[in-house]
């Protein structure tokens, strides 16, 4: 079983990357854009099969190593 995540940083916390990349896009010509974020994905490829216990476990690997949730959300976005 698949179970993707996005990892952002917290909206209160400066994504210094997301600036460099607004920048960048604006000057190529791309200047309607308001904000750029950035941030992480995963693509988690379990052994689970029962999708309740696999969500669980990928909720348990963000919170233990793959998000910093002091400044970073998650985001368990698809399981198939």
């Amino acid at each position: 079983m698949k179970i993707s995540v996005i990892i952002t940083l917290k909206k209160e916390v400066l994504d210094p990357q997301g600036k460099v990349i607004h920048q960048t896009l604006d000057g190529m010509g791309f200047n309607d854009i308001n904000e750029v974020r950035q941030g992480k994905y995963f693509e988690i490829d379990t052994k689970e099969t029962n999708n309740d216990k696999a969500k669980a476990k990928v909720e348990e690997m963000c919170k233990k190593l793959l998000a910093n949730l002091v400044i970073e959300d998650y985001k368990i976005i698809d399981s198939k």
